[in-house]
């Protein structure tokens, strides 16, 4: 048997909303709008993942999501310029990844990171 995907359902009272959040922040493609559900996507092929923590590594918490992108220093200014707050801000950790905390509009804190080679 092989996963072949593994889709994150986030529940939302508007789905517009949340779809432009991700759409503007991630550049995600819309691939699928049947009115009560949108899918956004990616071109990059990615491997399914799911991650159990007891915390979020550096006495952050969880993550509800975690997002790798190439660039995460654009991404975080990006962020910046659209308004949205950083919950815990763009750090080199000592396991060899750059990243940042910040809240989708549902609620969702999201871990946007890109794997580095700076020093901590």
């Amino acid at each position: 048997m092989t996963v072949k995907r593994i889709v994150s359902n986030i529940a939302a009272s508007s789905v517009n909303e949340v779809r432009e959040f991700y759409s503007d922040l991630f550049g995600l493609s819309l691939v699928m709008d049947i009115g009560w559900i949108a899918t956004l996507a990616s071109d990059e092929v990615a491997r399914a993942q799911i991650s159990i923590a007891t915390e979020g590594g550096s006495g952050t918490p969880v993550p509800d999501i975690s997002i790798e992108v190439d660039d995460v220093d654009a991404v975080y200014l990006l962020a910046r310029k659209l308004g949205h707050r950083i919950e815990y801000e763009l750090t080199n950790e000592p396991w060899g990844v750059r990243r940042f905390y910040l809240f989708d509009p549902t609620g969702k804190l999201l871990n946007v990171l890109s794997h580095n080679n700076h020093e901590p």
